[in-house]
């Protein structure tokens, strides 16, 4: 897979545009001007109210929108200039942001009879917007798909092919969807409370983008059906890393790491018992640093950062990070954020949430 470059400081600014930049509070366009990168994030403030924020590599806040509910993950298309923050499951809104200030933001809600899980991507040139939605009555997994250049509307969609997706990728095809379906059954009546833990069907799907038709669909064996396929990202050559939750009991230590290629069986990593140990058998988030082969994970119930290279598997770096967040690809290795506020060595008043997106 070809890397595009990371877009760093000066390329967001000149992306952004004079509009957006005088909207900065003095401290806020003082802090971008010495940052390298630019990320975003979702966040609890102080006073209970949500948002999200852009802010520097060194984790000062740039700018900050507010949101009418709790959010969760984040996607980004340098190509439309949008990002987006999608609702936290079951929530039912999304808003889309114009990095460039060019337009206002955007709020799309769930059709009837579907909420979101969280996540979702941009296609490859920025027009559609997916998303990971439930048809809860039919207890099936959606793509929703949602068209940019008509505000948004919701044009179509297409199954999962599993129960339950959580996040999902654009492969390196720049068509093909690569989708975790944690396997997981839920109903908004039931708020958060997971329904059939005595029968998960945990899988991995890969799906055509233009057709909706299934390519290939991965379901995890028997003896890990209680291990939930949560969050991907994709590896310089192509491959589909996955990372995942169990649902089993606390002293098992399944496989919480793999990745597979179209064509080719799933390929779990043999990670230390120690490490395994740490992770608490719940990854919250991955990343790939495709320029520099690494894999990132965090652990908010293990309190802990893991950075593996991505080649051997082997286990490069372990940090402890009390409520550790999300983790996106830096200039170097990952930047890593927690609940806490902690976003790399600065600490702020708010809460991050569970993912972080560098826009790039």
């Amino acid at each position: 897979m070809t890397e595009k470059p990371l877009i760093d400081r000066r390329s967001f600014v000149k992306m952004a545009g004079a509009a957006w930049l005088a909207t900065l509070t003095p401290r806020g366009a003082f802090a971008l001007e010495r940052s390298d990168a630019v990320f975003a994030s979702a966040f609890m403030a102080p006073d209970g109210s949500y948002g999200v924020a852009t802010l520097t590599e060194e984790g000062e806040i740039i700018d900050r929108t507010l949101l009418p509910a709790r959010a969760h993950g984040m996607a980004f298309s340098p190509e439309s200039r949008r990002a987006v923050a999608f609702a936290r499951r079951p929530g039912t809104y999304a808003m889309i942001l114009s990095a460039d200030g060019a337009a206002e933001p955007v709020v799309i809600t769930a059709a009837e009879g579907r909420h979101f899980f969280g996540h979702g991507c941009f296609s490859a040139d920025g027009r559609l917007l997916y998303a990971t939605e439930n048809d809860f009555s039919a207890n099936r997994g959606m793509i929703g798909i949602y068209d940019g250049t008509r505000g948004f509307a919701r044009i179509g969609e297409f199954p999962t092919y599993g129960i339950g997706p959580h996040d999902m990728t654009l492969a390196a095809d720049r068509r093909t969807l690569a989708i975790a379906n944690g396997g997981i059954e839920t109903h908004p009546d039931f708020g958060r409370t997971k329904l059939n833990l005595d029968h998960m069907e945990p899988s991995l799907t890969l799906v055509d983008t233009v057709t909706g038709a299934l390519i290939e669909k991965h379901v995890l064996p028997k003896d890990l059906s209680r291990l939930s396929t949560r969050h991907v990202d994709v590896g310089a050559d192509g491959e589909i890393w996955f990372a995942c939750q169990y649902e089993g009991p606390r002293n098992d230590l399944p496989p919480l790491v793999g990745h597979f290629s179209r064509g080719e069986d799933l390929a779990f990593l043999t990670l230390p018992e120690r490490t395994t140990e740490a992770l608490a058998n719940y990854v919250g988030a991955i990343a790939v640093n495709r320029r520099e082969g690494l894999v990132g994970l965090t652990s908010p119930k293990g309190n802990v950062a893991v950075t593996l290279d991505a080649r051997t598997g082997a286990v490069l770096n372990e940090e402890f990070v009390t409520e550790a967040a999300g983790v996106a690809t830096a200039a170097h290795g990952f930047a890593v954020s927690s609940y806490n506020g902690r976003f790399e060595e600065r600490t702020s008043a708010v809460a991050w949430d569970q993912h972080i997106v560098r826009l790039g």
